[in-house]
């Protein structure tokens, strides 16, 4: 999943760990990347259709 900034992948994490989904956010690879930067969010294979049910269910 890709989120528009950092502070909304922060959000996100939040949300995903309350849930017990481990999450990782990736950051940019650009050196003068900021918060306001895009981000991808990665969730563990196992756990992909939790992720994708938690968000049919938003």
């Amino acid at each position: 999943m890709s989120v528009k900034n950092g502070y909304t992948a922060q959000i996100w994490q939040e949300f995903f760990r309350a849930e017990g989904v481990a999450i990782r956010v990736v950051p940019p690879l650009e050196s003068d990347a900021t918060m306001m930067t895009a981000r991808d969010l990665w969730v563990p294979d196992s756990k992909t259709h939790v992720a994708d049910e938690l968000l049919r269910k938003i």
